[in-house]
């Protein structure tokens, strides 16, 4: 497989779901379909917010299996299939490296600071350089991963986009001379955060819903 191969924007969301919930949900990981959904159409940390049904949840799977970025799981003595990613493996990317991809999948094109903020939830990141240097890194493999952009016009700071396909149309970012105070950024984390908690309660109901059902079968 070639690492230059374009992704679709489905499976760009759905490799970006994998990756961040391994890192930042990973006794729920692999997940089931019902769990990558969930993940895909949560509305916090993801932009665009899509509303994709299990057709086009399973196209995306497929054809990222048939791409050999993800592999099917099939737990012991249980009947639900669940999925795991496997770029680290396949592109031999370190866990900071895979942070910066998820978020740039998941989020768009991103400021060094968006980048800091929105990959601590990846967790430690020690990484020679800081985020700096992961950029560096990315976009200096002989098949680049990852572009610096420049400064948008109406925007103060330069971002970095991911070139593993046709990046989404950004709906939320604003230039950054009309940002407002950090008191309304810090309240919009604190938003994140709660909506991020619901988002996982959903994915663990779901997760105890198939043990329910497992359960039931062997009734």
């Amino acid at each position: 497989m070639e690492q230059t191969a374009e992704l679709t924007p489905e499976e760009q969301r759905v490799l970006g779901c994998l990756i961040e919930k391994e890192a930042t949900t990973p006794d729920q990981y692999p997940l089931s379909m019902n769990a990558v959904i969930l993940a895909c159409n949560q509305s916090t940390n993801r932009d665009p917010v899509v509303s994709f049904d299990e057709d086009v949840v399973t196209s995306a799977l497929t054809s990222l299996r048939e791409r050999q970025l993800i592999r099917i799981v099939y737990p012991a003595h249980a009947r639900v299939t669940k999925y795991r990613h496997v770029l680290g493996e396949v592109w031999a990317l370190t866990p900071q490296e895979l942070a910066v991809v998820a978020v740039l999948l998941l989020r768009g094109p991103q400021t060094v600071n968006e980048l800091k903020s929105r990959t601590e939830r990846y967790g430690s990141f020690d990484d020679l350089g800081g985020i700096e240097g992961v950029l560096d890194r990315l976009a200096g493999r002989p098949e680049p991963l990852v572009f610096h952009m420049g400064r948008q016009p109406g925007q103060r700071e330069d971002r970095y986009g991911h070139l593993l396909g046709p990046m989404p149309t950004l709906t939320s970012v604003t230039p950054d001379s009309q940002t407002t105070p950090t008191t309304v950024t810090t309240s919009l984390s604190r938003l994140d955060a709660l909506e991020e908690e619901i988002r996982e309660l959903r994915i663990e109901i779901s997760t105890l819903r198939d043990q329910v059902d497992r359960l039931s079968e062997r009734g």
